[in-house]
Order: structure tokens, then sequence, then C-alpha cells
């Protein structure tokens, strides 16, 4: 079958397309070797699930090989499912572009210990012990069953793993302390067994919410961890962290615009000089405000008179910049809270941080708290981070 889908096709295509972005770190070489020797479909299942606008729908190899293929090798910036629960992606083959990003980001060398938390397909494991060496990875998966099909494929591929099942936000209790650590899952809040386990001075690198990824460095003394942001890569959630998961698929459906905007009439209403096009930057205004403000839904439209928005805090207040055709916005909000109000503070807090940008942002993490932080881990502006149900939606 695998002549029959001319794989090395698929796989030569896709690495064309990072090569051509700029996609492949520059200052890790070792990724795209390692994933040319160790590629995907090496560690896909013979089932991937598509959307097909409605629900998932299976693409079995077995069936449709070129679907299959497909599947797998759409884009650099497109995981492929390999499991659902009630109807919802559980796991997924990740994304060859943020597997590579945070491979770099991870700055592994040859005989580092390392931990992964979230074995999935096994796929990334595999990459990582080719770089650090046999019996350098652990990794931890809570599905007895995906953690068994991957120690089957990371063995056929000759390669030395060893793969726990268990909850990974408990990390591997009893083993070495890590020089590295790394999750394929999103967590809201940094478990402190990673850095309880992970080496001073050691590396951990995790998607962080639904915000990005995060690159943090443990203490000498152990007592805490903080680092930068890496970019906008998004992941699985945890399956212990439950507001992070609930919302992660199910904002949109939850607490939508339309019913918090049915229960609460206007109460106030004004005009602002602010661009509501401005919302619609992941990678400035609107990644400070899923910081500063993470509870916030954001959507945005464009019309002839130009961008507006529409602001929920998913439970009991609302607001609506409304775009003039001289500039500026019209405002009118309601509910207890007033979103429109709460913005514009955050907007002001953001220009007078200089308007950082997704690079300028880092996370610290402490045995009794967790804060974001822009320009400065110590002397810039600290928001709390991490709090439950903390999980920030900015889509246009």
């Amino acid at each position: 079958m695998a002549e029959e889908l001319d794989l090395p096709s698929y796989r030569s295509r896709l690495d064309r397309v990072m090569a051509e972005r700029g996609a492949w770190p520059e200052g890790a070489p070792w990724v795209r070797d390692a994933m040319a020797a160790l590629p995907r479909d090496g560690f896909a299942p013979r089932r991937l699930w598509r959307w097909d606008g409605r629900a998932w729908a299976p693409v079995d190899r077995a069936v449709d090989p070129a679907g299959w293929a497909g599947e797998l090798y759409r884009s650099p910036d497109e995981a492929a499912v390999t499991k659902l629960g009630d109807g919802l992606p559980t796991s997924s083959l990740s994304c060859q572009a943020v597997v590579a990003d945070m491979a770099d980001s991870l700055r592994l060398e040859p005989g580092h210990r390392v931990l992964e938390l979230g074995t999935g397909s096994g796929w990334n494991a595999a990459l990582l012990a080719r770089r650090a060496g046999p019996g350098q990875v652990v990794s931890v998966e809570a599905d007895p069953a995906l953690a068994a099909a991957a120690a089957s494929r990371l063995a056929a591929a000759g390669l030395e793993v060893h793969v726990l099942t268990g909850d990974g936000d408990l990390g591997a209790p009893g083993r070495p302390p890590f020089d590295r650590v790394i999750a394929t899952y999103a967590v809201e809040q940094i478990p402190w067994a990673w850095i309880e386990q992970t080496a001073p001075g050691g590396r951990i690198v995790t998607p962080w919410g639904r915000l990005g990824h995060v690159a943090l460095t443990v203490a000498e003394d152990g007592k805490s961890a903080t680092g930068w942001m890496q970019g906008l890569a998004r992941f699985m959630p945890t399956r212990t962290q439950h507001a992070l998961r609930q919302r992660t698929f199910a904002d949109i459906r939850q607490g939508t615009f339309a019913d918090i905007r049915r229960a609460s009439e206007p109460g106030a209403t004004g005009a602002t000089h602010r661009d509501p096009a401005r919302l619609a930057d992941p990678w400035g205004l609107g990644f400070a405000l899923r910081v500063a403000l993470p509870e916030l839904t954001v959507h945005t439209g464009h019309d002839q008179d130009g961008t507006s928005a529409w602001i929920t805090d998913g439970h009991t207040s609302w607001a609506v910049l409304s775009a003039r055709p001289t500039g500026g916005a019209w405002t009118t909000q309601g509910g207890p809270r007033r979103l429109a109000d709460e913005l514009e503070t955050a907007w002001t807090e953001w220009e007078t941080a200089g308007r950082p940008g997704v690079y300028d942002y880092g996370l610290t993490r402490t045995p009794t708290e967790q804060y974001a932080w822009a320009n400065d881990p110590h002397t810039g502006p600290r928001w709390p981070a991490g709090g439950p149900g903390r999980a920030p939606v900015v889509s246009s």
C-alpha cells in the first residue's frame, strides 16, 4: 500500500513547503533530519478523522488511501485527528510545523534525560529519542490503548523509549530528574510536578491554555520556572484540567453572544476612537487581551462601515463595538460587567507597555501562583494566569 500511495512524494511536498516558508529551525537541523528518518505516516493509525462541515467522518487507509495520506500530509499547519471521544477530538498527530517549532524551543542535546507528557501516536517521542539517545526518553500517556499502540510503533522503529500509562499532569514520579520536559497537550496551569521533576536549569516546553506555547527554565533553587512565549501553537487540552477542556471545543456553543444578549438589555451606550479591527490581530492586541481578559470571547466582522466586534464573558455580560464610517466605533454593553470599558482599560495598558507582541510575553510559575508578564519578568506588567475557566477565544 505504501508503494501505491507513493508516500515519499507526500513527504517531499510537505518538506518543500516547510523549506519555502522558512519553517525548518535553523538552530536545530536535527529536527528536519529526524522527521525525514521517522516520517509521520509511520506513526499514524490506519483510521484518521476529517471534519466534513457537520461532523467528524472516518478516513480509513484501507478504504481511501489517497484521502488518508492527504489528511496526514495536508499542510504543515494541520494536525491529523487520530481519536474521538464523545464526538470530539481527544488525540491527534500534531501539525508538523508546530512539532518542529516546539522541538527547536526545547534546545535538546544528545544525552539529555527527557520527559514527554502525552505520547499519543508516539511520533514526537520517536523524534526526541532519535536526538537524545536510547533509553533517554520517558513518555506518559493517559489512554492505555494509545500507550500500547505507541510503544509498539516505537519498538518497531528500533527506538528505546519508556512508555508509561498514567496522568501526565503528575509527570513520572520516581524517575530521575529530567533535563527537558515537553508536553503535547495544553495546560492552563503548569503542573508543579513538572517543575519538581526537572533539574535546575532544565527546560520545560508546553502549550499554555489557548494562548500558544511557552518555554520555561527552572531556577537554580528549583523554586520557580519562568520563560518566554514561543509561538501561537494550539494542542489538545489536558484531560484533567476540565475548565480548559470544556471551553476548548464548546466555547462557541456554550454562552453564545446571542444567548447572553437576549438575557441582558443594553445598560450603557457610548463611543470610542478605537478601531475594532485591531482586535483581530492574534500577534498584537488580540494576544494582549487574551492575557489581560482571558475569560472574554471576541468575534470581529467587516462590512462597508469597517470592522465591528462582539464581546461576551461567556456568562452574563456583553458588548458591541459597531464601526462608524468616520472612524472609531459606537459602543453598547449590557450585563453586570461593562466589557467595553474593561476593554478600553486593557487596550490603554497595552499601549502604555509599548504595544508588546506575542514574543514579548512570558510566564512564571511558583509553588503558589502563576502569572503572565510582558517585556520583563521582574519589572514588566503582570497578570494572574491559570485560574479556573481562563480560556479565551479571539476570532474573526
